[in-house]
């Protein structure tokens, strides 16, 4: 029984309700102050933005489309629109030597000189087929063909006379009959078994220089190519 004259069971409990808790305050959105590191941050990176893009407008103002050669062209190689694709670069007053593609192309129009994969196209490398001074010749070489022999790569042509008499089955001091002359196209022939048997590489030579050349081969002499190390051309083949 307690002080109030009602009887409390023994071993239960009394629930009171709690009515004098403080009620929870509403959070305050705080206005941004400059002082905060997080919108000082995010300033930053907008104008860092910004002036990106005003520089890469600029760039893009300043640069010019020219004709980039897709894959390497020989001399003597008919250029098609598949060729070429455009690029903007900024060279300023030299971009006038590229060719550009507001250029009007003949149907007829040949690579004069090797332009690699990727180079610009200069407009003097771009002719009529009557300007191509220069006539290719094939050459038999020893297979498998050196990696430094592709397209558009240099090679001094090489030639040893074949002796007559008793030594007949020999050759004679070997003497530079071309230096310099430009691949225009390589190619060999493969057996059945995948074996590469013979192959050759057409050069391109003068029309003083091709009576040389076209003497050695009559006459049964060892002709040879000799590379120059670092003369063929970016993304050559």
């Amino acid at each position: 029984m307690g002080g109030s004259g009602r009887y409390v069971p023994p071993g239960s409990v009394t629930i009171t309700a709690v009515t004098d808790l403080p009620a929870p305050r509403a959070a305050r959105l705080r206005r941004p102050s400059w002082r905060d590191s997080r919108l000082l941050v995010g300033v930053v990176l907008v104008l860092a933005s910004v002036a990106l893009g005003a520089r890469a407008v600029a760039v893009a103002e300043g640069a010019s489309p020219l004709y980039a050669a897709t894959t390497t062209l020989p001399a003597g190689h008919h250029l098609v629109a598949a060729d070429l694709r455009v690029v903007h670069v900024r060279l300023g007053g030299d971009a006038a030597v590229y060719l550009t593609p507001a250029a009007t192309l003949d149907p007829g129009a040949m690579v004069l000189r090797t332009v690699g994969a990727g180079e610009l196209v200069p407009v003097a490398a771009v002719g009529a087929a009557s300007a191509l001074d220069r006539r290719p010749v094939a050459i038999p070489v020893a297979a498998p063909v050196p990696d430094d022999i592709t397209v558009g790569a240099s090679v001094d042509v090489w030639s040893a006379p074949r002796l007559t008499g008793a030594a007949a089955n020999g050759f004679g001091a070997a003497t530079a009959v071309v230096n310099g002359a430009e691949v225009y196209s390589v190619s060999t022939d493969s057996g059945s078994l995948g074996v590469t048997r013979t192959a050759s590489v057409q050069v391109l030579v003068s029309q003083a220089q091709l009576p040389l050349v076209l003497n050695a081969l009559a006459n049964n002499a060892k002709v040879t190519l000799v590379p120059r190390p670092g003369s063929a051309p970016a993304g050559g083949s």
